[in-house]
């Protein structure tokens, strides 16, 4: 119990200190581009226009809300946070077992990542309904909407205007990306301590770190456009300036949204915070003007 509530009070801590970042980056995944681009020089020395990035993102929050606006769908995503990490702990508990394959090896590696995969969809499915409810929050700053206010007020505004299927917009691409980012990830540790690092280097200080770094790189790069489809699709033609053109078009399902942003080549936008290159001849809906 003791580590439990533990697990929560760390997991909530670190949901505080994030939440302005992953704030900032649903606006830009939504296309909300509120200051104008600015001629900058990329790592070759080039001049390109860049887009603002994350530092003067949030001086634009906080110049129109204050620094509380910068947490904006803070309470549901809490009130999500603390959900999933009971409902994953209760399901590996329940999915424990003795083993007797021999640890290290392949058939361990895919029974351990079977049971973490059924543990965190659990959690997934279960929270899926307030990250819902946290992105609405969120991408109300676009707009100036006040529709979603409270957690218990949105729960009923969503089951009111959408049904129960409204709490779970979203929720396919999000479940492929988390599955298929803890194949890769375990997997490719796997690959790492079996053929990439020899034996000699087995007690190397900062190999955990090496491994944590590589495997996480390489997940994220592969799985982000599921994370912005199922962000897109979470707020898409909800009610909210931000779900509707010029923002985003609306989209039957996610497949037609993975496919307009693919053949925009907008699959990886809110990808980097930092260095953000404007696309050439690109329309963005604040400024209305077109830069080159």
């Amino acid at each position: 119990m003791a580590d439990m509530c533990g697990q929560v009070l760390l997991g909530s801590g670190l949901t505080v200190l994030s939440h302005p970042l992953m704030y900032i980056k649903v606006l830009i995944q939504v296309g909300h581009e509120p200051l104008a681009p600015t001629l900058g020089r990329n790592l070759f020395g080039r001049q390109v226009y860049q887009l603002p990035g994350l530092f003067a993102y949030a001086k634009h929050i906080v110049k129109i809300d204050g620094k509380v606006g910068l947490f904006k769908g803070l309470g549901p995503r809490l009130c999500a946070g603390t959900i999933g990490t009971l409902v994953h702990s209760q399901v590996l508990q329940v999915l424990s077992s003795q083993s007797k394959d021999v640890e290290g090896s392949l058939q361990h590696v895919v029974n351990e990542t079977t049971k973490e995969m059924i543990a965190r969809s659990c959690a997934t499915i279960v929270t899926h309904p307030f990250h819902v409810i946290t992105l609405r929050c969120m991408v109300q700053f676009i707009g100036r909407e006040a529709k979603y206010s409270g957690v218990f007020d949105s729960i009923c505004t969503v089951y009111r205007e959408e049904g129960i299927l409204g709490f779970f917009a979203g929720l396919i691409p999000r479940l492929l990306g988390d599955v298929l980012s803890l194949w890769i990830c375990n997997l490719l540790a796997h690959l790492i301590n079996t053929y990439a690092i020899d034996d000699s280097v087995g007690h190397f200080k900062y190999r955990p770190v090496l491994q944590a770094s590589l495997k996480t790189f390489f997940a994220s790069m592969l799985t982000y456009p599921f994370v912005l489809v199922s962000n897109l699709m979470a707020v898409n033609n909800c009610g909210l300036a931000g779900g509707l053109p010029p923002y985003a078009s609306v989209y039957p399902t996610w497949v037609d949204c993975w496919r307009h942003l693919s053949k925009e080549g907008n699959m990886s936008r809110g990808n980097s915070l930092f260095f953000r290159k404007l696309p050439a001849g690109k329309m963005y809906a604040i400024e209305q003007k077109r830069f080159f």
